[in-house]
């Protein structure tokens, strides 16, 4: 329960820093670069050698995977059809693809299936959230933004691009069967736990709720299609096509109906595509996630 307090906390401070003068207009900028360099490489540090490779991994990790796929089909193919701009495509395939698989997902999954559904939600969120952000998500974000982005540029990008740099450094450890000693562990897990705060205070500062904005009809269209096709998806094929159930089954699809992804949305502004829409989908989707999570929990105990 902290975990959601602390969410709805740091959201409502960054609003409130927006009347603060001592905070120049763009403060939020710097936050996003924060969570870029800092806390999210930490963040990869930490779990990536601790995975465990296994083919229990499957069904968790089709949330993240599969799901990308699915925004990423579904909003080129209405980008296309409409004619939007790359930036508007970009920024709905990253935040309705990106689940917040963590730090929402953790204290809910948590407090609805205990521990055990906890073990689920972390390969959810680390193998699959965490990886489909630090590969798929970075080449997205390079793809569709506002600079000029060759081949080599867009290479250059994703390779340099700091949490990306960590996971594939991570992902060695794990291969190598290495870990950091305790301390440096001990270093990297508070560094991690700033991804919060930081990028939620910064989605605050830039959230502007506008009655008569542009986005509504787009941010309307995002959250339908992260906060009810996604999970539906999930359902009709995890439940009743492959007639899968049992508690590892109930958290994944859990997990898929979750809110967008806090760091989809730093990805997304720090790139230029639609900032203020891209922090609608964090402001507006994660208090409007308790209600329909609360829906899916009642569709999959029927």
């Amino acid at each position: 329960m902290d975990s959601i307090i602390l969410v709805f906390l740091c959201m409502l401070a960054g609003v409130g820093l927006q009347r603060v003068k001592a905070f120049p207009a763009n403060a939020y900028v710097a936050l996003n670069q924060f969570v870029i360099y800092i806390s999210l490489p930490a963040l990869a540090l930490y779990y990536i050698p601790k995975i465990t490779v296994s083919t229990k991994l499957l069904f968790p990790l089709g949330i993240a995977w599969i799901g990308f796929f699915l925004s990423l089909l579904f909003f080129i193919v209405l980008g296309k059809v409409f004619k939007w701009s790359k930036k508007l495509t970009g920024c709905l395939i990253l935040t309705a693809g990106l689940g917040n698989t963590s730090f929402v997902g953790f204290p809910i999954i948590e407090a609805l299936y205990g521990n055990q559904g906890l073990e689920t939600a972390i390969i959810v969120d680390q193998p699959g959230t965490f990886m489909v952000m630090a590969t798929l998500g970075i080449i997205v974000a390079t793809a569709y933004s506002k600079e000029s982005t060759g081949t080599g540029a867009m290479l250059r990008k994703i390779l340099l691009f700091p949490p990306f740099f960590a996971f594939f450094a991570g992902l060695c450890m794990n291969i190598a069967g290495y870990d950091f000693i305790g301390d440096v562990q001990s270093v990297l897990s508070r560094l991690g736990s700033t991804v919060t705060p930081v990028a939620l205070v910064a989605v605050g500062m830039q959230l502007k709720i506008e009655r008569k904005s542009k986005h509504w009809r787009f941010l309307t269209l995002g959250l339908f299609f992260k906060l009810i096709l996604t999970p539906a998806f999930f359902y009709i094929l995890y439940k009743l096509i492959l007639n899968q159930d049992g508690l590892q089954t109930e958290v994944s699809i859990m997990e898929a109906a979750m809110a967008p992804m806090i760091t989809a949305s730093i990805l997304a502004a720090t790139n230029g595509l639609k900032p203020r829409l891209a922090g609608m989908m964090i402001g507006i989707g994660i208090p409007l996630s308790f209600i329909t999570l609360a829906f899916w929990y009642w569709i999959l105990n029927m």
